[in-house]
């Protein structure tokens, strides 16, 4: 038990950090891909930015680090020459909001509630000044976005973006290329998560925007589902046979179940093996 208490201390301490050690992360060039006539994606650098184009002004799901503004506002004015008039952002971290730093000055920034309490916590700059709890609709020049928060999972404030006339959802890191990251010192559960996924998978979609890596489907977002609670079943018999959580963390083959062994996943497994009955 002391030694599980300060794994769970060294995961949090690790986790506060996180922000920092996100902003210097080395810089990777951006470039756009279009998904419909009015929908374009950011990639490269930090999390996927979703761009929105209305006759009124554009809107951003989520703005990678700050260092990426300029040429966030440059690809974004490639897309559209109308201002960024919103900021919608899916989770609080540094490579989906760091440019709140900047936008928030002559932009509109949104997102959870809890993204706002923990951007606070964090000292981090540029926290939302308009937040909601459940769901919200934005409406701009005749298009439309809504966000959704159904639970836990990657954060306690994660939300999914929601484009209803071009059937795309931006999901931010609660689902992402390869393995999650449970940031359990702002609130995760990798318990919760896959009934957070669930009730996302009720929404009327057909392509997803992930967090971070290439643009999927429904189905593949549907199949990551299972892959995970695959995996917490795996780790749930682990414990109840007796072993230890850093044998867990030793010993746990995520391959298996056809994800990718990182550093980010290996730091949440205290978390997830305390939260396990």
């Amino acid at each position: 038990m002391k030694s599980l208490s300060i794994r769970l201390i060294a995961a949090t301490v690790a986790a506060g950090g996180l922000y920092v050690a996100m902003t210097q992360q080395a810089a990777q060039p951006l470039t756009v891909e279009k998904l419909t006539d009015d929908l374009s994606v950011i990639v490269g650098s930090g999390g996927n930015v979703a761009v929105l184009k209305t006759d009124e002004g554009t809107v951003l799901v989520d703005d990678k680090f700050d260092r990426n503004v300029p040429e966030i506002l440059e690809k974004a004015k490639s897309v559209s020459d109308k201002p960024i008039r919103y900021v919608v952002n899916t989770h609080h971290h540094g490579d989906h909001s760091g440019g709140n730093t900047t936008l928030i000055k002559t932009t509109e920034i949104v997102a959870h509630d809890n993204v706002y309490a923990n951007m606070t916590k964090g000292n981090q700059p540029g926290a939302p000044r308009i937040t909601f709890s459940d769901k919200m609709s934005l409406r701009l020049g005749g298009k439309e976005l809504r966000a959704h928060h159904f639970g836990r999972g990657h954060t306690n404030g994660d939300a999914v973006v929601l484009f209803p006339a071009q059937r795309v959802l931006h999901t931010g890191d609660l689902f992402v290329s390869g393995t999650p990251f449970m940031d359990y010192a702002n609130g995760a559960s990798g318990v919760e998560w896959t009934s957070t996924l669930d009730k996302t998978l009720e929404l009327d979609f057909d392509r997803v925007i992930p967090g971070h890596g290439p643009i999927m489907t429904k189905a593949q977002l549907r199949e990551w589902v299972h892959s995970f609670k695959k995996i917490k079943d795996k780790v749930s018999e682990m414990k109840r046979s007796g072993k230890s959580v850093e044998e867990v963390v030793k010993t746990l083959n995520v391959e298996e179940f056809g994800w990718k062994a990182s550093g980010l996943w290996a730091k949440g497994l205290p978390g997830l093996y305390a939260e396990l009955r």
